[in-house]
């Protein structure tokens, strides 16, 4: 007897939950399907749970598809500014570990905001990996370990420097959590290596900061640049998460310190002792929860239709990424071409080797013998 179209729909919601296949995966749940229209409907429904599922996995994702960014990290930024106004006065700003560019966005839309001061805002953009086109931002596809790189930045504010340079880059994570917690430190060093180069005196500089147990070590470097550090958590940053951000204010060097990308900062030169420090003279930067209380929560799970007014709308990503290193791998999974690889090598490693290759056909025909 033929199945409803409803029950149906529910064996092939039961074999998604059940072989766990990704979005394109999906297969007809009848091998012999007796209406073609039924079969696409039936899929088209598998992929739209897969896609929708993030959705309410992860409410801040699916807001910046909506709203039109990038990527959720914009709201961390934009959460950041209602706490600490970081855009008051701001007519010259960096984004380093730019791509895919949601803080950018921010900047544009923040600082570009009024049409009266378009002319006299400068945004730019700065990362390894190529980026899709802004508004009024300028990018520069470069290294921020790199003098040319800052000088570069320089070049294009013609010879002033930034009032301010934002940071939301971070490593592929490994799981392991003191090499993560390591890496990112570094990378955080870098970025204010360089900002060492362009702020301007009394500019902010705000970047990511993965809270571990030796953070007190970023904390003290801070703290000789900047007479204001403090380590702050939007609402939209999971609570399940070590990230943080610090928010450095009014930027004042060492007497006499000249900016150098040869040394690393944290080499213990200005003081022998003072990443050292226990007990009560340890370095205290201030923690503050920023965000509105009444926002959404970014571990909790929301329902798709948050509205009752307005049914839910699948939106796709605002900017599907440029060459990401993991193109290549996708592509070949895709068109299952891993498995054709191994076997061109194992064929190029025999006619390498044509000795092993007729020692192996005799082999095989003795035991079949």
């Amino acid at each position: 007897m033929e199945r409803s179209e409803n029950a149906r729909v529910r064996i092939v919601v039961k074999f998604f939950k059940d072989t766990g296949y990704k979005v394109g995966q999906c297969v007809c749940a009848s091998r012999t399907p007796h209406n073609t229209t039924q079969t696409t409907r039936e899929q088209n429904l598998v992929v739209r749970m897969g896609r929708s599922s993030k959705d309410k996995r992860d409410i801040y994702y699916r807001l910046a598809k909506e709203e039109g960014w990038r990527a959720r990290s914009a709201f961390k930024l934009l959460q950041l500014d209602q706490e600490f106004n970081l855009f008051t006065g701001v007519n010259r700003a960096v984004d380093l570990c730019a791509a895919p560019g949601s803080w950018s966005q921010v900047l544009s839309r923040k600082l570009r905001g009024q049409e009266e001061t378009t002319e006299q805002v400068k945004i730019v953009a700065v990362d390894l990996q190529a980026m899709a086109p802004l508004p009024g931002v300028t990018q520069i596809q470069g290294d921020i370990t790199k003098v040319s790189t800052a000088q570069e930045i320089i070049r294009h504010f013609e010879g002033h420097p930034a009032d301010l340079v934002v940071c939301d880059g971070a490593p592929d994570v490994t799981g392991l959590h003191d090499v993560d917690e390591y890496i990112q430190a570094q990378l955080l060093l870098a970025a204010l290596n360089i900002t060492t180069h362009v702020l301007k005196p009394g500019g902010t500089f705000v970047a990511k900061i993965f809270r571990g147990k030796d953070v007190v070590l970023l904390y003290s470097q801070l703290k000789i640049f900047f007479s204001g550090v403090t380590c702050a958590k939007p609402r939209s940053s999971r609570n399940s998460s070590i990230e943080a951000f610090v928010v450095c204010q009014n930027y004042s060097p060492p007497e006499g310190y000249i900016p150098n990308m040869s040394n690393p900062l944290l080499d213990h030169a200005y003081d022998v002792d003072f990443n050292q420090l226990e007990g009560p003279n340890r370095v205290i930067v201030p923690f503050l929860a920023c965000g509105d209380l009444s926002a959404f929560d970014s571990d909790r799970t929301y329902p798709l239709q948050l509205d009752s007014d307005k049914l839910y709308e699948y939106t796709p990503p605002t900017q599907p990424p440029i060459q990401p290193p993991y193109q290549q791998a996708c592509h070949l999974r895709r068109n299952n071409l891993l498995s054709r690889e191994d076997t061109a090598s194992r064929e190029d490693t025999a006619s390498i080797c044509p000795e092993t290759e007729r020692l192996s056909t005799q082999t095989a025909e003795q035991s079949h013998t």
